[in-house]
């Protein structure tokens, strides 16, 4: 009689493959499953403790500047404006601005990734500017103006510009009004930037060019603060 020879399914197991060889592949799975798993361990512990230490440095950043801030807002006792006996004061800007200047560069620096490092970076511009300390400011300041919170961006280049424009740098300061109205932000609207930018060419004599500019804030923003200010200047009525 002939041999009848089966074909093996194509689920068939290989029985060929011993025990010990499908037991030892099993343990090498689980081996690498469990350097896996505790690579994963320690990533989520390094992710966390990396979180905890930027929200600790942020909190203590933004204290900081909160006490900063109270420096730069401390009154200045002159003749004119005497503060009551007893509050604290300075006697001038400039030195206000010097005390409070050290106080913005060390959280700029000790925490420049930070929201307040970087406020304090655009403070510590504004402040080295109040000093005098002009090229220092201007450093500073196009800093702050490559920031990616426009909001910051855009105080820094206003702050620019108004430098430019208070030390004769008239084209500067045209090209950064131009600039902040192109890409305004929240806090320095296109209509600030643009009622200076027409005060500029006010005070440069010409004239035409700020009323354009004045009609074009009336015409394209007629419900804004700075229309009620434009329609004041083409009337010839002091702003108020």
């Amino acid at each position: 009689m002939d041999t009848v020879r089966t074909q093996p399914g194509p689920l068939a197991v290989n029985t060929n493959v011993s025990s010990t060889a499908f037991y030892n592949r099993i343990q090498n799975n689980r081996a690498l499953l469990i350097r896996l798993g505790i690579a994963f361990a320690l990533a989520v512990v390094v992710i966390g403790g990396l979180s905890f230490l930027f929200v600790h440095r942020s909190n203590v950043a933004s204290a900081e500047l909160a006490d900063a801030m109270r420096t730069y807002d401390t009154p200045i006792n002159t003749p004119d404006q005497p503060v009551p006996p007893g509050t604290k004061s300075f006697s001038s800007l400039e030195e206000r601005a010097r005390v409070s200047n050290g106080q913005f560069a060390s959280i700029a620096d000790h925490y420049g990734m930070t929201v307040a490092g970087r406020n304090a970076q655009y403070l510590q511009g504004v402040t080295a500017l109040q000093m005098g300390q002009n090229a220092t400011a201007e450093t500073l300041l196009k800093k702050s103006a490559d920031s990616w919170n426009r909001d910051v961006a855009t105080l820094a280049e206003i702050a620019l510009a108004g430098m430019y424009r208070g030390s004769g740098r008239d084209a500067d300061a045209i090209a950064m009004y131009q600039k902040i109205a192109a890409k305004p932000s929240t806090v320095v609207p296109a209509g600030l930037a643009r009622l200076q930018l027409a005060e500029l060419y006010e005070g440069t004599n010409k004239p035409d060019q700020a009323k354009k500019i004045y009609a074009e804030i009336k015409d394209k923003d007629p419900k804004s603060a700075a229309a009620d200010i434009a329609t004041q200047k083409l009337s010839g009525a002091p702003a108020r």
